[in-house]
């Protein structure tokens, strides 16, 4: 069972990869995917907010 840190690192990484893909998805003009992958980025966000994860540095869409 993995641990608090190891739960919090995969849970920056899934972040940081989500917004790179917007950030993709948003240069395309690709909209619907954009708004899929919104999704994951508002759920991951809400779920390292309850971990305590300060998202000031690395939040680049801050949506």
């Amino acid at each position: 069972m993995p641990n608090g840190a190891e739960i919090i690192e995969r849970a920056v990484n899934e972040f940081q990869r989500v917004q790179a893909h917007m950030k993709n998805a948003k240069r395309e003009n690709a909209v619907e995917t954009y708004a899929e992958l919104k999704k994951d980025y508002k759920s991951l966000k809400v779920v390292l907010n309850s971990l305590g994860v300060n998202l000031t540095d690395i939040d680049e869409i801050k949506e």
